[in-house]
């Protein structure tokens, strides 16, 4: 039986890291794209990011990219949202971290989940599947006709993460998902045909035991393919890129997705 998990409003929560991206911006395929290159500029080991909600310009997610490309990989994050992303206000007025959220009131939960309500429902519409998969195939392939370019990964967060799963189907060459949302399970895992790790949070409200237990099941059948899931003791959705970097735990926790995610794409894009 398919297991469609929904949104809430841990999509919405999380922390803005310091630091200054030093990637470029461009446009590849009609899309905004930030770029960030390898020291010797080799597109031999090419990722594409596919953001949460809060879209390509989010720091936070050029940082990481920044880093993956010191750790020798051609990044691209394009603007699949096309301009209507998320604004960061969301990202600390409607959910705080675990210590904070575990404290709140009835209330301020109350307030949160109307806010989530009326906001995301129309926007989740807006960038569907049917409109936002063919975006992301047709981005994909464009890159991979770029002169130098040999294997192709995606790397996916939150909202993006079940885009990153559905390209391990059939279009990208390995993938990694961190904390994906709106997942259907096992329909969206029966298609996976290329090596797919997924990283998830055992505090996170989109993804319960349950829901990882079932993913767990479907990725065992398939004993011929490279795949791993992580879990990250105490963390909530959106951990591997929204974390608090002031958290000794929550920022060893990013670490550790990140290095996940380099170790996963030097096995399987090489």
């Amino acid at each position: 039986m398919a297991t469609g998990v929904g949104v809430s409003s841990c999509c919405l929560s999380g922390k803005v890291h310091d630091g200054t991206p030093t990637g470029s911006v461009t446009t590849i395929n009609d899309l905004q794209t930030y770029v960030a290159a390898p020291k010797d500029g080799s597109k031999a080991k090419t990722i594409v990011f596919l953001v949460d909600i809060f879209g390509w310009e989010f720091k936070n997610v050029r940082l990481l990219a920044d880093n993956y490309a010191k750790a020798g990989f051609y990044c691209y994050i394009p603007d699949v949202h096309q301009g209507d992303s998320f604004p960061l206000d969301f990202l600390n007025s409607v959910e705080p971290p675990l210590k904070v959220r575990e404290q709140l009131s009835v209330i301020d939960k109350t307030k949160a989940t109307a806010a989530v309500g009326t906001t995301l429902p129309p926007w989740l519409l807006k960038h569907r599947e049917a409109v936002s998969k063919p975006l992301i195939d047709s981005f994909i392939n464009a890159v991979r006709q770029i002169p130098g370019t040999v294997k192709v990964g995606a790397i996916g967060f939150c909202w993006g993460g079940r885009y990153a799963i559905l390209a391990a189907h059939d279009i990208v060459d390995a993938a990694y998902a961190c904390h994906p949302s709106l997942v259907a399970v096992p329909g969206d895992f029966d298609g996976v045909s290329k090596p797919l790790s997924l990283a998830v949070g055992d505090s996170d409200s989109l993804l319960d035991k349950g829901t990882v237990g079932q993913i767990q099941d479907v990725m065992a059948k398939k004993t011929d393919l490279p795949h791993e899931l992580r879990i990250y003791e105490d963390q909530v959705h959106g951990f591997a890129l929204r974390g608090d970097w002031s958290s000794e735990k929550d920022k060893k926790a990013m670490d550790d997705a990140e290095k996940q995610g380099v170790d996963w794409f030097n096995k399987y894009l090489t």
